[in-house]
C-alpha cells in the first residue's frame, strides 16, 4: 500500500491535468478489470466482477487530481504571474518549488525580500498578485520560449517515509484513496463492483458528478485524505482529527450529509475487527460525496478517510497506518455489501 501511494504521489495532477495518474492507474488495473473506459470529463471508471453479481449497485470512489497553480501572465522581466487551482493558503507559498507545463520547467515562487519590506507589510500576509514564479529567464521573450499562459504548474516534493510511521509528500488528498482503490482492484472481489477515480474534485467536484450519473450506482463509498488539524495553533475544540488515530468516519462535512445506516455498518465493522476509527471534531471541507449523493434520484454515500496534515500544501503528512487500515476497512464495507 505505501509503495503505492508514494509512487502516485509522485504524479503531477493538477485539476483537468490529471493525465499522469490516470494513465498509471489505468496500465496497473487494466489487467485485472473486466471493462475500463476513461469519460468525456476525464474520469477512469474501471468495472469488476466479483463472486455476487450484482452490476452497478456499489461505486467506490476517490479523486486523482491535487491542487496546483496556473500562469496567467509573463511580465517584461520574465516571471510569471499566476493564480491557484483548487484552495490554497497563500502564507505558504513563498520558496516553493514547481515545475511549469507539460515540459516541466522548473521555477521557485518569490516576493519582495524581507529586507525591502516595511514594517506594515511584515505584519500581512502577501497578496497573490505580489508573488511570481521565476523560471530563470532573461526577459519576457525567454519565458514564452519555454511556458504559457494556461499552463499548470505543480509543486514539488519528494515522497518520504519519516519519524514514527509517517508519510511526507505532496497530494497525499487524494491518492490515498487511489492507492486503497488500486490495492481493491488487484485482489478478488466478494461482488461486483465500479471504482471512479475522479478528476477536478478540489475545483467543485465536478468529475465526481458526471461519473456517478453514468454509473447509476445504489451506494457509493468515497475514499479520501481529511484535514487533520491537531496542530499545537489550535484550541483542542477546533482540532479536526488525528494522524495515527485510525481511519476517519464521516456522518457530515461542508457539502453532505452521509447515510446513517452506511455510517453506523463502518463503525460496527471497524470495532468487531479490532481496528481504531475516529469521527471528525469539528466539521470542514467537503468531498466528492456532495455531488455523488445530488445525482439523479439520489445515492447513499458514506466515506472513509485518512487524517492529514497540511493538507492542501507542498508537503502534507499522513500515517502509513492509518493508509493501510483506511484499505482494510474498505474491503471489509464490500465484503459487508455483498452478503447484502
Amino acid at each position: 500500500m505505501v509503495e503505492t501511494l508514494k509512487t502516485l504521489c509522485s504524479f503531477s495532477g493538477v485539476s483537468s491535468h490529471e493525465d499522469q495518474v490516470r494513465d498509471y492507474i489505468r496500465q496497473r488495473v487494466e489487467p485485472c478489470a473486466d471493462s475500463v473506459r476513461v469519460d468525456a470529463l476525464g474520469n477512469l471508471i474501471v468495472f469488476k466482477r466479483g463472486a455476487k453479481k450484482t452490476g452497478n449497485r456499489l461505486m467506490l470512489c476517490a479523486h486523482m487530481d491535487e491542487v496546483g497553480l496556473i500562469v496567467k501572465s509573463v511580465t517584461d522581466e520574465g516571471y510569471l504571474k499566476f493564480g491557484c487551482v483548487g484552495g490554497i493558503d497563500r502564507r505558504i507559498l513563498l520558496g516553493k518549488q514547481v515545475t511549469v507545463g507539460e515540459r516541466a520547467i522548473p521555477g521557485v515562487i518569490g516576493l519582495k525580500a524581507i529586507h525591502l519590506t516595511t514594517a506594515e507589510e511584515r505584519k500581512k500576509t502577501p497578496k497573490l498578485t505580489d508573488l511570481y514564479i521565476d523560471i530563470g529567464a532573461k526577459d519576457r521573450d525567454e519565458a514564452l520560449a519555454q511556458v504559457e499562459r494556461g499552463d499548470i504548474c505543480t509543486f514539488v516534493s519528494d515522497a518520504v517515509e519519516f519519524g514514527r510511521g509517517m508519510l511526507k509528500a505532496k497530494a497525499v488528498d487524494d491518492r490515498v484513496g487511489c492507492a486503497a482503490m488500486v490495492k481493491l482492484l488487484e485482489e478478488d472481489l466478494p461482488m461486483d463492483c465500479t471504482f471512479a477515480f475522479t478528476v477536478m474534485e478540489e475545483v467543485g467536484a465536478r468529475g465526481a458528478f458526471g461519473a456517478t450519473f453514468s454509473v447509476s450506482p445504489e451506494v457509493a463509498l468515497v475514499l479520501e485524505g481529511t484535514t487533520s488539524a491537531d496542530t499545537p495553533a489550535l484550541e483542542p475544540d477546533r482540532q479536526v482529527c488525528w494522524p495515527g488515530k485510525g481511519p476517519v468516519l464521516s456522518w457530515m462535512d461542508g457539502g453532505a450529509i452521509y447515510d446513517r445506516e452506511l455510517f453506523e455498518l463502518l463503525r460496527d465493522l471497524a470495532e468487531q475487527n479490532g481496528l481504531p476509527w475516529q469521527m471528525k471534531h469539528y466539521l470542514s471541507g467537503g468531498t466528492d460525496g456532495q455531488a455523488i449523493q445530488r445525482t439523479k434520484a439520489g445515492v447513499r454515500v458514506t466515506g472513509i478517510s485518512a487524517a492529514v496534515r497540511y493538507l492542501h500544501a507542498p508537503s502534507s503528512v499522513c500515517s502509513i497506518s492509518d493508509a493501510e487500515q483506511v484499505l482494510t476497512l474498505a474491503r471489509l464495507f464490500v465484503r459487508a455489501m455483498a452478503e447484502r
